[in-house]
């Protein structure tokens, strides 16, 4: 099959949070990078997070540390969580919100200035950061913009369909360009996977429409060791009616605020599960 084999350092698969910060950082390394994803640039499932950013800046509660975060955190997770990794996690997210600002994030306010933080499910302290109800498309318009300043070659609308290995490595990825049918090949000396879950293998999910795990699914045939399948979060809230907005997201928000839970007899019934938190237990 005619093909164009396209080379760069660090090629970058997705389009949310997680691929558009890859692919920053990447490019400030003065790599040669190469972002592509099936959707449009800024346009995947991170954008649709609507409540905030865990992170232990102490500027509501000034007794909030990032020990405190990681216990949290573990607790919440049922011990199940890899540690080392968690560990990662709180001591580094203070550092990358203010990064997101540095590029231009703007998230709410307390009144002498710091960025605001509120209260979210299993958490002790009031530890989350937010940009209204919208956080999530502050993030990635932020990232969004961040990336086109950069020397990044974004190639919007191209479907990855296989990962290619070189000697037992990973050496790139076959595509294919939706707009244009074009068969591509592209080289990497490191492929960076960022293509979201699979939410939208159930019925009913809060997840975008093209969150159907086809990484997972190229992950698999290359050989790559998949672990931790099972650990599919599921959101408490969402909407059942009207029919067109079935499974949209109610955001946590509305219960930090003091939204409550009731079941179709009108009782408020998380007190037979979660009596301590009720309404804020965690989601797991």
């Amino acid at each position: 099959m005619d093909h164009k084999t396209i080379m760069c350092d660090v090629l970058v698969v997705g389009a949310g949070g997680a691929g558009c910060r890859a692919a920053i950082e990447a490019a400030n390394h003065n790599l040669d990078v190469i972002k592509l994803s099936k959707e449009l640039l800024g346009k995947a499932h991170t954008a649709m997070a609507e409540g905030g950013y865990n992170v232990s800046l102490g500027n509501v509660d000034p007794d909030d540390n990032p020990e405190t975060h990681f216990k949290d955190t573990i607790v919440g997770g049922n011990y199940l969580n890899n540690q080392k990794l968690a560990q990662v996690l709180v001591e580094r997210a203070p550092q990358h919100i203010f990064d997101l600002e540095d590029m231009g994030a703007v998230f709410d306010r307390t009144p002498e200035g710091k960025i605001a933080q509120r209260t979210f499910g299993k958490q002790s302290w009031r530890r989350t950061a937010y940009a209204s109800d919208r956080t999530g498309s502050e993030i990635m318009v932020t990232l969004t913009e961040a990336v086109r300043k950069t020397s990044i070659r974004v190639f919007d609308e191209v479907f990855a369909t296989k990962l290619l290995v070189t000697d037992g490595k990973i050496s790139g990825v076959c595509a294919v360009d939706l707009k244009y049918g074009d068969y591509l090949v592209f080289r990497a000396k490191a492929v960076v996977m960022a293509t979201g879950g699979a939410g939208r293998i159930f019925e009913v999910t809060s997840n975008a429409q093209l969150d159907v795990g086809d990484g997972y699914g190229m992950a698999y045939e290359a050989g790559c060791e998949m672990i931790d399948m099972e650990m599919i979060q599921f959101h408490p809230t969402g909407m059942v009616k009207p029919e067109s907005a079935r499974g949209r997201l109610v955001t946590e928000a509305v219960r930090g605020e003091g939204g409550i839970l009731l079941n179709s007899e009108g009782e408020r019934f998380m007190h037979r599960y979660y009596p301590e938190v009720m309404e804020l237990a965690g989601r797991d």
